[in-house]
């Protein structure tokens, strides 16, 4: 029986030469990253269990975007803390205000992530480099000390669910769209501890920001990790990027999966999911009217260009509506600048739109919008959990930055083409 993706480059990073779903291997590692929230953790157990140095300087990063700008003296404590380690241990890829962005945007636009690669994360949606072709996955803090310290980590093998994507989406739907409607196809673990591999047809018509997006809710479907195949887009992207060599992996012909689903990309419709699951998912013309008090575009799943390109193209010349405010989170400092040069952001501020420093702010209700009681949110961020953007009795609607632009202006929950 052959191999997936994922077994391959799990394979090769253990220095075997076939693994097996479930076998237990220890893997070399490429990239070990943290956040503001999750890098203190891990320090912490770094210096307790004694280490003084980290296995490569060049090979771990640290990106502050969770609070910060620090919103308060505990997480400027913790940035302070990260800071103060990278400084001391010359960690290079460390980030911070001004040259940061959101974790998961920016590790793959400074090209520190590329095909074939094996990376752990302290944050649950280091799953996002899968479209690259690379092997991600999260892991707590105190793995992430581990690693740092080693450059290795352990690993049960996962089994693979193959999605097989053929046709082209229509107009206004996008990546998003996609994968909720394949989280509420198969549920928020139809894919627990499982590898989502996405190949087909269907991946020509996917631009990379669509893959990204995809690849960052594999985890909200229970997966270990999400990967899509490497094609010329994939290609093109990096070879603009990363500066170092990388390997393709290819699943074989006769890789074994758990279930192959055939999704067609011409029938998925706009899609909402709506309190609290990922999975309680709606198409657009099933919604019915649910009046919204905020919209949030921006974080690690839609905060690209595209999706500010996307809420640009629905907002010009209107105005959100006067219940609703409208937040727009540039996921990275690149594409705020770019935003700027292509005159959008003149867009959202006519159109009656906050435009924030890139972070992750709101999505996990850490500033920048947090809701009261009995408010509701259209965001294109990635959960929907109970109080997940503030106060346990408001409610979080996930969306697609094309449903998110709509409904700022008619506020409710909109799809484009009833605007546009």
């Amino acid at each position: 029986m052959g191999m997936t993706m994922t077994q391959k480059i799990l394979a090769a990073h253990a220095g075997l030469d076939k693994v097996e779903a479930g076998q237990l291997i220890k893997c070399k590692l490429d990239i070990v990253h943290g956040n503001d929230v999750t890098t203190p953790v891990a320090i912490n157990e770094f210096n307790k269990a004694g280490f003084t140095d980290v296995f490569d300087k060049n090979k771990i990063t640290m990106v502050m975007d969770h609070f910060t700008p620090n919103k308060d003296i505990k997480s400027a404590a913790n940035t302070k803390q990260c800071r103060d380690f990278a400084s001391k241990l010359e960690i290079k890829n460390y980030f911070d205000v001004g040259e940061m962005g959101i974790e998961h945007a920016l590790l793959p636009e400074k090209g520190l992530v590329a095909a074939g690669d094996c990376v752990i994360g302290a944050d649950s949606h280091t799953c996002t480099y899968g479209a690259l072709g690379a092997f991600s996955t999260g892991v707590g803090s105190t793995d992430m000390a581990a690693g740092m310290a080693t450059g290795e980590a352990w690993f049960k093998v996962p089994s693979a669910i193959k999605f097989n994507l053929k046709g082209k989406l229509n107009k206004y739907v996008m990546g998003k769209d996609v994968i909720l409607h394949i989280i509420g196809m198969i549920g928020v673990d139809g894919a627990l501890y499982k590898s989502m591999e996405f190949d087909g047809e269907g991946l020509a018509s996917l631009s990379m920001d669509d893959r990204l997006s995809m690849a960052n809710m594999a985890i909200e479907a229970g997966a270990k990790n999400g990967i899509f195949a490497v094609d010329d887009v994939t290609k093109a992207y990096m070879d603009e990027r990363v500066s170092r060599s990388y390997t393709v992996y290819e699943a074989d012909p006769d890789a074994a999966y758990d279930e192959v689903y055939d999704i067609d990309l011409s029938e998925i419709k706009p899609t909402v999911a709506f309190p609290h699951l990922p999975e309680n998912t709606r198409t657009i013309d099933k919604v019915g009217d649910v009046k919204i008090d905020q919209v949030v575009i921006g974080s690690c799943t839609n905060g690209r260009m595209e999706d500010m390109e996307m809420a640009a193209e629905i907002l010009k010349g209107k105005h959100v509506h006067p219940d609703v405010r409208c937040i727009i989170i540039p996921a990275t400092q690149q594409i705020y600048l770019d935003s700027i040069k292509k005159g959008l952001m003149e867009i959202f501020i006519n159109a009656g739109c906050a435009v924030s420093t890139p972070t992750c702010g709101p999505c996990l209700g850490g500033h920048m919008g947090i809701l009261a009681a009995g408010e509701r949110a259209v965001a294109t961020t990635n959960r929907n959990f109970v109080g997940r953007m503030g106060h346990p009795d408001s409610e979080v609607y996930l969306a697609s930055p094309a449903v998110a632009a709509a409904s700022a202006v008619t506020g409710k929950i909109s799809g484009p083409n009833e605007i546009m």
